[in-house]
């Protein structure tokens, strides 16, 4: 029976890879097809009739039609419709909305999830992965068993937003999927929707312990969380030992750079593989393509019409956006989406480059706000995670987490950065490993080795080694604990990296 379902799973998918086809073939027309169909389908919505969006004519127009936005610009637009409000945004009264990181000013922000939204892009983005994996996987099997799905909470009890409910996106698409879905997936909704996230991953850990499992997706981070407590449950030496199924793990919100390492200790058989998608709260944006290439395929058809800022130009207050028919590989882009959720020009925080344009791929190199640019070296976290990388390579040892901030000019002291790493696995020689780390970030930053060079403008950068439990414990004081709670990596302000050191120097 379960090769029976495999085999029908395997043709339902041949739709999938279709219609990625038919976008791989024409981007720029169904980009302007997807612009279309949101804008009709909100013209008479209140921003709808405020920006005229019935007499937007071409992709071009749409740039001036509107100015970008970011999230405190339509916050107050977004609590309206949490309040019960119809046709502000989006057509007709938005129940759902995924709960993300907050800006500057608010400590949460609260993303509309409508019903087309939901369905044709957070689900449909699902079954574009699940489309990828079976064109790529040798043999695969992953309806045979069961997949785990880390997901996030949701209240519907907020006082001042009666009859809206709100959790992390994760939560929110798996609250709504449909009940066929539900037979391979484990644990169910009663469980996997716990706010209490240590208490759901003990419960995770004591059920799928038993389970064949296939599948896992979610961040790296309490991933392997997950995995600790099951090998100590089982007395295993490893997760194969425990799913010998296990084909795939799926992961987003961070790079998987670092944490490759940890989980090839997981997963020592030379069969298991990784697979990338960017998920946003905001949108499903990409999954990818294949297993041999770490970027990404840009989806094309799935509620969202994508622009580009330069990053040269996006502190600028009308930054020039480019249509994806104009972006040149290389190059770091901010995002800014038009989306059927009601986004309409909305920076999302995100930067891309595009490693292709035909057909259209991407990497995600950084967060606008996570960067480090106080003395023009313009660090950005790809460039962090790939020199950490190197280092550990060299090393022999393994990072479970880590945070860089500034150190800033004193008198006649030099600025520098300063890194808190705890490691799964230590270097023998810390001194050593932070002077080689040093020297491979100037490698694959050049602004930064032009600071650097012979300590003119920066001196070494300083590493604190943190003890281990040390991220988990800043992230409960933070209240940040969950499957899709991550941690800053980089920061132009001390805020983060003073909190760690403060909590670390208490203990010592």
């Amino acid at each position: 029976m379960k090769n029976l379902i495999n085999s029908l799973w395997a043709q339902y998918l041949k739709i999938h890879k279709g219609e990625i086809e038919e976008f791989i073939r024409h981007p720029h027309e169904v980009q302007w097809k997807q612009l279309k169909k949101i804008l009709k389908r909100a013209e008479s919505t209140e921003w709808g009739q405020r920006y005229s969006f019935k007499d937007v004519d071409e992709a071009k127009d749409w740039k001036s039609t509107l100015p970008i936005f970011e999230y405190d610009d339509i916050k107050a637009d977004i609590h309206r419709m949490m309040k019960g409000e119809r046709d502000i945004l989006w057509p007709g009264r938005v129940k759902y909305f995924a709960k993300s990181s907050g800006t500057t000013s608010d400590k949460s922000k609260y993303i509309p999830v409508t019903n087309e939204n939901h369905k044709e892009c957070h689900t449909k983005g699902g079954w574009r992965l699940v489309s990828r994996l079976y064109d790529n996987l040798v043999n695969p099997r992953i309806v045979v068993g069961k997949s785990i799905l880390l997901a996030g909470s949701l209240r519907d009890d907020i006082p001042e937003f009666p009859g809206s409910i709100v959790g992390d996106v994760s939560a929110v698409i798996f609250s709504r999927l449909n009940p066929i879905a539900l037979n391979f997936i484990t644990p169910g909704l009663e469980i996997n929707l716990l706010e209490n996230f240590e208490e759901k991953l003990d419960k995770i850990a004591s059920i799928c312990s038993k389970e064949d499992i296939t599948m896992v997706a979610g961040t790296p981070t309490w991933s392997m969380v997950l995995f600790k407590k099951i090998l100590e449950l089982t007395g295993k030496d490893n997760m194969h030992d425990v799913w010998p199924n296990m084909q795939v793990f799926v992961h987003g919100a961070v790079s998987f750079v670092p944490y490759r390492k940890p989980f090839e200790q997981f997963f020592p058989s030379p069969d298991m593989r990784y697979m990338e998608t960017y998920n946003a709260s905001e949108g499903y944006f990409a999954v990818q393509y294949d297993f041999d290439h770490d970027d990404m395929l840009l989806l094309l058809d799935n509620g969202v019409f994508y622009e580009f800022i330069p990053m040269s130009e996006w502190e600028e207050e009308n930054p020039k956006t480019h249509l994806l028919s104009e972006v040149e590989i290389g190059k770091n882009y901010a995002m800014v989406i038009t989306t059927n959720s009601g986004l309409y020009r909305y920076k999302i925080g995100d930067t891309i480059c595009f490693t292709s344009t035909e057909p259209y791929k991407i990497k995600i190199t950084g967060r606008i706000k996570q960067f480090i640019n106080v003395f023009g070296e313009e660090v950005m976290v790809s460039n962090t995670d790939q020199a950490l990388a190197d280092t550990c390579a060299t090393f022999k040892a393994m990072v479970k987490e880590y945070t860089v901030a500034p150190i800033f000019l004193q008198n006649e002291s030099k600025g520098g950065h300063e890194w808190v790493i705890e490691f799964e696995k230590s270097p023998s020689d810390p001194i050593a490993f932070a002077k080689a780390l040093d020297q491979n970030l100037q490698r694959v930053n050049s602004d930064y080795e032009a600071k650097r060079y012979k300590n003119l403008a920066l001196d070494n950068l300083k590493l604190n080694v943190a003890p281990e439990g040390t991220f988990m414990e800043w992230m409960k004081f933070r209240n940040k604990i969950g499957a899709q709670q991550k941690v800053p990596r980089l920061s132009n302000t001390r805020q983060y990296i003073d909190e760690i050191l403060n909590m670390m120097n208490s203990k010592s």
